[in-house]
Parts: structure tokens; sequence; C-alpha cells
């Protein structure tokens, strides 16, 4: 009878440290979400009143795997396509293209990545974009998120275009991770010791 005991109580405590290790990761993995220019600019062909180019904004941020772009646009498209057809503006063959006014891109590796308007004219106008995405190795360890930007701001927005975390925040994870370990704590302790 012991021996089932011990081994109920290794397979709780084997659970729960594979728990605490998925709950960790998921805080690793969440992403910030960036608004293409900045915010209240938008995906929109440029009409040289703006302070920044599309490239000047991507070179100010710091972009890594699991973070997403948000275009709001109207009457326009997204292309993602490789770097020739960025450098010519070549709209015919695109590896993604998007039309839907809101669109969310989320980087899923490591690299460059290019972006151009569909419409004729804009991408040789200056509406596109490269985005360097850092690989894992460039990345520090995890950090306090950056500070707001000038009083006076929205909230939820750090000023530079880099929205607080959406939906996958790390902060909604966090809680959820620990109020997850907390309820399995209690209810393996409560299993060992009753």
């Amino acid at each position: 009878m012991a021996s089932a005991a011990a081994t109920s109580r290794s397979f709780s405590i084997l659970l729960l440290a594979a728990v605490f290790a998925a709950s960790m990761a998921a805080v690793l993995v969440a992403g910030f979400r960036f608004q293409v220019g900045g915010k209240g600019r938008g995906w929109k062909i440029p009409t040289g009143d703006e302070p920044e180019t599309y490239n000047e904004w991507a070179a100010m941020n710091r972009f890594r795997i699991g973070d997403t772009l948000y275009f709001e646009y109207e009457k326009d498209s997204v292309l993602v396509v490789n770097d020739a057809d960025y450098l010519s503006c070549n709209t015919s063959n695109p590896i993604s293209k998007f039309e839907d006014g809101k669109t969310v891109f989320m980087f899923d590796r490591s690299g460059a990545f290019y972006f151009i308007s569909g419409l004729p004219g804009h991408c040789e106008s200056g509406q596109r974009l490269i985005i360097r995405v850092m690989h894992p190795s460039e990345v520090s360890a995890p950090s306090i998120a950056p500070s707001p930007g000038p009083v006076g701001g929205s909230s939820g927005s750090f000023g530079d275009g880099r929205e607080a975390p959406g939906v996958c925040s790390a902060g909604k994870i966090a809680v959820v991770s620990c109020l997850v370990m907390t309820l399995l704590g209690l209810f393996v302790g409560a299993y060992m010791f009753v």
C-alpha cells in the first residue's frame, strides 16, 4: 500500500512540475503588438508630412518572434513579398496578400520580412516596409516592459507604435499561469495529505 501511495505522490509532483514548466514557457513566448507606422498613422501612401518613413519607424523598434504587426488601412492591401519584389515594387507574385483593412501579421521566424502596398504606384511612393526579426540568440532575457511615451499619450500605447500586448499578453498569461499553479498546488496538496 505504501508503494502505491509513493507512486501516486511521485506522479503528482511530476505533473505539477510539467504544468509549471508549461506555464513559464507561455510567459516567455508572448509578444508585443506594433501598429505599423506608429499610433494614428496607419498603412497609407506617404504624403511627405510624416515625421519618418515606415523603414525609419521599423529601425527604432526591436521585433521578436511572436510579435505582431497591425496594419490599418482603407481601400488598400498589404502584400508580403520577397526581397527582389520589394526592391522592384512587384505586386504580381506575393507570398501573402491581405485586403481586410485591419491586418494582423505574426512573426513566426527570425529574419527579414518585406511588406508593400498592392495598389499601383504606392510602393514606389514609399508605402513599403522591411522588418528584421531578431534571432532568439540576439534576444536578451525577458525584461521590464518599455516605459510609456510622453505624458498625455493614450493609455495602452507606448507612444511609438507599440501597443500594450493584446489578447496573448504576457501579463494576462502570467496571471493565469499563477492562478493555475495555485489551484493545481492546492489540488495536489489536498490529494497528497488527505
